[in-house]
């Protein structure tokens, strides 16, 4: 038992009830993280390093609450004290260690990692102004240093550091860790974070994310993802991931000695999973080490490692396949550059095909490094995998089909609905029990797709959800959402190929049809939030026109009181908490093919919400799982799509003279609404959609207006929809993280569980 007040008199002197939200906020992080140090680490001969550029924990209170099982205790003992736990988590600082989808999965691999009782930790850099903090000036992403470590109360200082040495310096790094605590365990993870000692934040100024990108020594662990559109840029990149994965590897071969391993025995002992292309060095820099340091043939080294580096790939667009010149990494890392040249001839010697070849003129292909000294490759989704076997990494499969496999990806539920939804989760309890907390199983509520005091209890929780975000909304933007508002949702990473532009040019007819006199039965609210990369010109004009449209809208008395357009402002988990829960339509609006798997698709599945979609990455699962009549399906086929692409025959400038295309895409250079907005922004969106359109938002544009018309008709038969909602919700256990971790563990990783 937790008693608050006799805490609060203990630390402040004073009742609960007379501490302010931010006192109460300090005193339970601090009671976290005294019973996570009491906790002793999931234990095993065998451990996984799960290494990762970002992992997107997002704030861990009510996550730790819950996994510590006081949750409910606490939030009862504040509600009686006069203190809301959900204002108190206003005052906790949100980690800048992520920015997408590839950092949120990462985070909910960790929790269901330390759930399942199974030994593993994350690795990687505890960056000091993660991606940046959005701000929305003049109608345009201004991005400002996010300066979190500052109030952090969650990093443990593990005293520990180790030397990286470059090719003409070398620095020492700092490694602290985050506790990871997993549901009704009593044991823990770690997040392993390494820091850079020498590191100096006078180099960021307050207003701006620029910095001297060529002061390394000093610069490391400032930024994630810092920008890449010079040279200096990609140069520091490579640095940075060079830093992480000799950290990572030196702490790996440290703690499989202190456990016993004599290193020839070394994948006895650890088992390394890279997530993406970015940690791929940590291959060549095993290998240095154990040749270099402890006396052992090359041959030998590479057969260890070839035994322990698994590769998770999630993506098939070529720019997210890391490629470095090898000069770079000569600069860089020289040694890790001839390992990586040895390593190329010695594979050029078992298959001399040059689309497997990982040195090719003079540039480093990390993907086939990855997969070519790895012992597993898996894709994300079904569809995605089989994309990956059959055309982009078709010659790889045909060398090393044993190496491949399916891991679809999953969201952990204790925060994606028992952390952000309450009231769903209460429904839930009280209908099925709650062995869904652990076992992720929530088909037993198909039972009651016509059961009406379970429907009734769905559309209250949708009800209290939507609230919470209204409430959220108006506290951080000042924005007033209508009560009786239809929530429209798309967020994520701004990029061409999730098709945000695609999303504005229905707004664009909506706006248009409206003013024609066609006003829907009840508002609708678009809600979009994500960030553009700084070198993203087109990413950020996108973000330009959204925000653009929202204003010209808002100031339209015709079409105001019908239709609203919102830019949720440094889009973040927090702000997700409050979206995803409150959301009716999830839109899933990638061009197919181009989505590995997505993971807000599945959160907003788990929260009720219908999803509209092509039928790309794991859009497919769902809609296999919930039936053609509870999804909204539309779009060119991936086949299609690939086709299109190999043929060169996508032409986007005979799909923008179609007379109703035309007219929505040529709004954006409207002298009036250019006018409003920066006219060299809009000017060039244009352009690049009438002419070249490489995510091809055109070729399905017209049949998306037809079938999103059709969902918001169909939203108004209540009873009919309420259903389609609840069927989403019992069939979502299958995006359970658990499921995705006991399959890697079963068929990749072979750790034993703790018990």
């Amino acid at each position: 038992m937790i008693n608050l007040d006799e805490r609060a008199q203990d630390v402040y002197g004073s009742k609960l009830s007379e501490l302010s939200d931010q006192q109460v906020c300090k005193m339970l992080q601090d009671l976290v993280k005294e019973k996570a140090a009491e906790l002793p680490a999931n234990d095993g001969k065998k451990r996984l390093y799960y290494i990762s550029a970002e992992f997107l924990i997002g704030k861990l209170l009510s996550n730790n609450l819950i996994n510590l099982g006081v949750y409910d205790e606490v939030k009862k003992q504040l509600a009686d004290a006069g203190h809301d736990l959900n204002k108190v988590e206003e005052f906790e600082v949100e980690p800048s260690l992520g920015n997408g989808g590839l950092g949120r999965l990462a985070a909910c691999f960790l929790d269901s990692i330390a759930t399942l009782g199974l030994p593993g930790d994350g690795v990687g850099l505890n960056y000091h102004y993660g991606l940046f903090h959005q701000k929305f000036v003049y109608k345009q992403q201004t991005a400002l240093p996010d300066e979190w470590l500052r109030e952090q109360d969650v990093l443990v200082d593990e005293g520990q550091s180790f030397t990286v040495e470059f090719g003409d310096f070398s620095v020492k790094s700092h490694l602290y860790s985050i506790d990871v605590l997993g549901y009704g365990r009593q044991t823990k993870n770690r997040l392993r974070l390494f820091d850079l000692e020498s590191v100096d934040d006078t180099l960021v100024p307050a207003d701006s994310i620029d910095f001297d990108k060529t002061k390394v020594a000093k610069n490391l662990t400032l930024f994630l993802y810092p920008d890449d559109s010079d040279e200096n840029g990609r140069l520091l990149r490579v640095y940075q991931q060079y830093f992480m994965v000799s950290n990572a590897a030196q702490l790996i071969l440290k703690e499989a000695v202190e456990r016993g391993s004599n290193l020839h025995d070394l994948a006895d002992y650890a088992v390394v999973q890279i997530n993406d292309t970015h940690p791929t060095m940590v291959i060549p820099e095993l290998i240095r080490l154990l040749t270099e340091q402890h006396g052992f043939e090359f041959s030998e080294a590479v057969s260890i490692v070839r035994k322990m580096v698994a590769y998770t790939n999630h993506t098939i667009l070529a720019e997210a396949l890391e490629k470095w010149p090898l000069e770079f990494l000569q600069k860089v890392a020289p040694k890790i550059a001839q390992i990586i040249q040895k390593l190329d001839a010695l594979q050029k010697q078992e298959n001399d095909d040059p689309r497997v070849a990982i040195i090719k003129d003079g540039v480093v292909h990390m993907a086939h490094l990855a997969i070519h000294y790895g012992f597993s490759v898996n894709g994300v989704a079904a569809l995605h995998t089989k994309i990956l076997e059959e055309t982009e990494l078709k010659p790889f499969y045909d060398l090393y089909p044993q190496k491949f496999s399916n891991k679809t990806n999953g969201i952990t539920f204790r925060r994606w609905i028992m952390g952000c939804n309450p009231e769903l989760t209460t429904l839930l309890d009280n209908t099925i029990g709650t062995d869904w907390h652990k076992t992720g199983d929530l088909t037993p509520l198909m039972k009651y797709t016509d059961d009406q005091a379970v429907l009734d209890g769905l559309v209250e929780a949708k009800g209290a959800a939507k609230k919470r975000m209204r409430d959220f909304l108006y506290r951080n933007q000042g924005v007033v959402v209508p009560e009786n508002a239809i929530i429209d949702v798309q967020v994520k990473r701004i990029h061409e190929y999730k098709r945000q532009q695609m999303l504005a040019l229905y707004i664009i007819w909506k706006y248009l049809d409206i003013k024609n006199g066609n006003k829907p039965a009840r508002p609708i609210t678009i809600v979009f939030g994500g960030k553009a990369a700084p070198a993203y010109t087109i990413a950020q004009d996108i973000i330009h026109l959204i925000i653009t449209l929202g204003a010209w809208i808002a100031n339209d008395p015709a079409v105001a009181p019908y239709l609203q357009v919102i830019m949720v402002e440094n889009y973040n988990v927090t702000a997700a908490e409050h979206l995803i829960p409150a959301a009716d339509i999830s839109e899933q609006i990638s061009l197919a093919s181009k989505e590995a798997s997505g993971t807000s698709n599945m959160k907003f599945m788990l929260n009720g919400a219908v999803t509209l979609c092509t039928l790309d990455g794991a859009n497919v699962e769902i809609a296999d799982l919930v039936g053609k009549d509870n999804i909204y399906t539309f779009g060119t086929s991936s086949k299609e799509v690939e086709r299109l692409y190999a043929q060169s025959a996508y032409d986007a400038h005979s799909y923008y003279l179609r007379p109703g295309i035309k007219l929505l895409v040529d709004f954006i250079t409207n002298p009036q609404f250019m006018a409003t907005g920066c006219p060299d922004r809009l000017r060039r969106l244009h352009d690049d959609m009438a002419w070249k359109d490489w995510f091809m938002a055109l070729l399905d544009v017209e049949e998306y207006i037809q079938v999103k018309e059709r969902v918001y008709a169909d939203y108004e038969d209540r009873a009919s929809w309420v259903r389609k909602a609840l069927v989403n919700v019992a069939q979502a256990g299958q995006f359970s993280s658990d499921r995705t971790i006991r399959q890697y563990n079963e068929d990749i990783w072979h750790l034993t569980a703790t018990k």
